[in-house]
C-alpha cells in the first residue's frame, strides 16, 4: 500500500511538472502542421522585435478609446472584443511578417494571439501588455 501511494504521488508530480512546462509562457507554440509560431516575450525582446518594421508588424488589440489613450508608436489597433476581429485581421494584417501582439495586461493579446496562429500567422505576444511596457519605462503615444 505504501509502495502504491508513493507511485501514485510521483505520477502526480511528473504529471503535473509536464503540465506546467507545456504551459509555461515561454515556450513557443506551434499550430498543428502550419509551421506558424505564437511566441510570449518581455519588454526588452519585444521592443527589440518591433524596432524591424521590415519584418514584424505591430497590433494592438484593445478597445479604440485604450488606444487612443496611448498606445506603442506604429502600432494599428483591431479590437478584440469585436464579432469582426478575425475577418478585420485577415484583411489588415500581413501574413509575411511577424505580428507583434498587445493588449493591457497580456489577457486579450494571449487570446487573440492563438487565433491569429490558427489562421496562419506568425505571431508574438508581449507579456504583461502595454502595463508591463510602461512600467520599465518604455514610450507610449497618444492618438
Amino acid at each position: 500500500m505504501k509502495l502504491f501511494v508513493r507511485l501514485l504521488t510521483l505520477s502526480c508530480f511528473l504529471c503535473m511538472s509536464l503540465f506546467l512546462w507545456a504551459c509555461s509562457s515561454g515556450h513557443a507554440k506551434k499550430a498543428g502542421g502550419t509551421g506558424n509560431t505564437k511566441e510570449n516575450v518581455d519588454v526588452d525582446k519585444f521592443e527589440t522585435l518591433i524596432a524591424d518594421k521590415d519584418k514584424v508588424f505591430l497590433l494592438d488589440v484593445r478597445t479604440p478609446d485604450e488606444f487612443e489613450e496611448e498606445h506603442i508608436e506604429g502600432a494599428i489597433e483591431i479590437d478584440f472584443k469585436e464579432r469582426s476581429f478575425r475577418d478585420e485581421c485577415l484583411k489588415k494584417l500581413p501574413k509575411d511578417k511577424v505580428i507583434a501582439v498587445y493588449c493591457r495586461s497580456g489577457f486579450r493579446s494571449s487570446t487573440a494571439s492563438n487565433i491569429l496562429l490558427e489562421e496562419g500567422f506568425n505571431v508574438v505576444n508581449l507579456k504583461g501588455g502595454i502595463t508591463a511596457w510602461k512600467e520599465a519605462g518604455k514610450p507610449t503615444v497618444k492618438q
